[in-house]
């Protein structure tokens, strides 16, 4: 029975698992870090917590013997990216990586393209004053510097401290729509956004919303993937380079 470890936390990776677990013979494991106390349902084996570096997954991979591993974690984990490419090297074991499409801007955007989180904050001040942060619960250390701007910030679950000193918290998950995002917006007063390129339909409403606000939009650009590490775009193509009959 060919056993396939899916590196999860994506919408993506819940489809995949999903699709696999579904072929007759064949065994799934999804991984997930632990960060949301509340994942969801998965289908086929789950578990949580990290390996302890390539070394710790490279010696996981042979103690349970897997076959394949499907790395559909989120565009911003680079460490559990990199480290899966090397513990795939070291076992040969086969491994396939799984990245949504990043978002372009479209005419009538106002996009401003920043490198890390730390230089999204330094923009902000010659764009607007109250700031809408949909850039996940953690690294919010790096507007915590911003007293004189007002933060609505968005996660799935409570965001880690330190926080900007003028923050509110607004807890849930997606998907959103355009007519929810632009209220939000306007209800808000909000003159700016921040996300990251994460990519995907269920959180690119709040792009159109503020496309169609007339409002500056700034984006974190995706790290670098590891030397050497190619990528398919959606799940079918994931499920045609594992080969194992699940399509």
């Amino acid at each position: 029975m060919p056993h396939v470890l899916v590196l999860g936390g994506t919408t993506e990776a819940r489809e995949l698992a999903a699709r696999l677990t579904a072929s007759p013979g064949v065994r799934v494991t999804t991984s997930l870090a632990g960060r949301v106390s509340r994942p969801g349902e998965l289908d086929g084996e789950v578990r949580i917590g990290g390996f302890g570096g390539a070394d710790g997954l490279a010696r996981w991979l042979r103690e349970h013997r897997v076959d394949a591993v499907a790395d559909a974690t989120h565009p911003f984990a680079t460490g559990i990216t990199a480290n899966a490419a090397l513990a795939a090297a070291a076992t040969g074991v086969a491994a396939v990586v799984l990245r949504r499409p990043g978002w372009h801007p479209g005419p009538g955007d106002r996009w401003h393209s920043a490198p890390s989180l730390a230089e999204a904050a330094a923009l902000l001040p010659e764009l607007g004053r109250r700031v809408f942060l949909t850039t996940g619960r953690l690294g919010l250390a790096a507007f915590a510097d911003l007293p004189r701007l007002h933060f609505l910030v968005r996660s799935v679950e409570a965001p880690e401290p330190p926080l900007p000193p003028d923050v509110e918290v607004l807890l849930a998950r997606g998907p959103y729509t355009v007519e929810g995002e632009t209220t939000l917006l306007r209800e808000h007063r909000i003159d700016v956004l921040v996300t990251k390129d994460s990519g995907g339909a269920a959180t690119a409403a709040k792009l159109m919303a503020a496309r169609d606000l007339g409002l500056p939009v700034v984006v974190v650009r995706r790290p670098p993937l590891p030397d050497g590490v190619n990528t398919v775009p959606d799940v079918a193509s994931a499920l045609a380079r594992l080969d194992l009959g699940a399509r």
